[in-house]
């Protein structure tokens, strides 16, 4: 589970670093790129470098803890992330987050997609901390 969850994380960290970059993939046209990964209203451009940067160090943060021994930081971070990629995944099927984001595709894809991901991630992250 360690080696699946550090290669999706890790995916998910280089595509941010990119991103951070202003390489914009997979979708080349920022604002067709925004619409479909951000899906704020009225959103036309990509988040900046500090944002996306730090979603790449909080991910980096995250695979670390996943490989080094359990000392209660370690298990606070993980049980930490646990926690934002489980609300992060329920909120999407909320009205709240849909008012939020309304934008498509995001929309459509958050719930199709990104929060189904998400929940996995979660799942992924609790069997690591449960012992499994």
């Amino acid at each position: 589970m360690t080696v699946l969850l550090t290669l999706i994380l890790g995916l998910i960290a280089v595509i941010h670093a990119l991103w951070g970059l202003q390489i914009w993939v997979p979708i080349r046209d920022e604002e067709e790129l925004a619409r479909t990964v951000v899906g704020a209203k009225g959103v036309t451009r990509m988040p900046g470098a500090i944002p996306c940067f730090l979603v790449v160090a909080a991910l980096l943060v995250i695979i670390a803890a996943l490989w080094l021994p359990r000392v209660l930081l370690l298990q606070i971070i993980l049980w930490g992330a646990f926690a934002v990629f489980l609300l992060r995944g329920a909120i999407a099927y909320t009205k709240f987050w849909r008012m939020m984001t309304p934008e498509q595709p995001f929309a459509a894809n958050d719930r199709k997609y990104y929060a189904p991901l998400c929940l996995v991630i979660a799942a992924g992250l609790l069997t690591v901390l449960l012992g499994g």
